[in-house]
């Protein structure tokens, strides 16, 4: 499963064995069932989570207790409700499986030791963060600004294997649409 961890951080920057057991030791695996809650919301958040395997949705409640799905989660992925996380506040998110799923996780202790040990692995977490906020601003902007069916566009040419993964409702929930809708448009 480590090997996972070191092929995703290769990807951007190449480690010796010796960095990549200093990178491992900050890790632990941690195994999740269908339907089984990471991090609920008012809970503190211990970990960062990357996805070995499984898929996962972020979702925050309003008053009404309506959820509203910020984003999905599939192999390959990090995740976490990182405000609580880096900030060490209560969870506005809940993290839950859709499938079953494998984490490898951090502390927020661990990943600072690691950045701090060793400069080039605290790079690439700097650019996932980046990537990360672009993602989340287009995210934004397609709400803000796409309708429906534009909506529906953009998630399948970008991730079209959620189709197949995730159950319609869910998909409709994350496009803001009702799941009648989603079925005229996938129609």
């Amino acid at each position: 499963m480590y090997e996972i961890l070191r092929k995703h951080i290769e990807k951007q920057i190449a480690l010796t064995d010796e960095e990549f057991d200093f990178v491992q030791r900050h890790f632990e695996i941690k195994r999740y069932k269908k339907h089984q809650f990471i991090i609920q919301e008012g809970e503190m958040v211990r970990y960062s989570y990357f996805l070995i395997s499984g898929l996962t949705k972020l979702v925050h409640h309003d008053e009404s207790g309506k959820g509203h799905i910020v984003s999905f989660a599939m192999e390959d992925w990090w995740e976490s409700d990182f405000h609580a996380y880096l900030t060490q506040t209560p969870a506005t998110l809940s993290l839950e499986c859709i499938e079953d799923t494998v984490v490898l996780c951090i502390l927020l202790a661990d990943y600072r030791k690691l950045c701090a040990g060793l400069q080039k692995v605290e790079s690439f977490f700097l650019e996932k963060a980046h990537f990360g906020n672009i993602a989340a601003q287009r995210r934004i902007l397609s709400l803000l600004t796409a309708n429906a069916k534009e909506r529906y566009g953009q998630l399948l040419k970008q991730y079209p294997s959620l189709f197949q993964r995730v159950p319609k409702s869910l998909l409709a929930a994350y496009l803001g649409v009702s799941r009648e809708t989603l079925s005229r448009l996938a129609g």
